[in-house]
């Protein structure tokens, strides 16, 4: 699944690990969703949804 976490966090100047620690995850798992290695399950993408405050639609998409 594509998506726009990268491009999100850079224009809020967070480091992956800033953004983890919102999710409540790890670096690792914010590094292998923004390099789609990893696909987020539902919850957590509505937590990174509410996190950036916008619609999962504006930042997931399939890929």
């Amino acid at each position: 699944m594509k998506n726009r976490l990268k491009v999100l966090r850079a224009e809020r100047d967070w480091s992956q690990q800033d953004l983890a620690d919102r999710l409540g995850v790890s670096r690792q798992s914010v590094n292998a969703i923004e390099t789609g290695k990893y696909d987020p399950s539902l919850p957590l993408a509505f937590t990174i949804a509410e996190t950036f405050a916008m619609p999962i639609e504006e930042i997931f998409e399939r890929g």
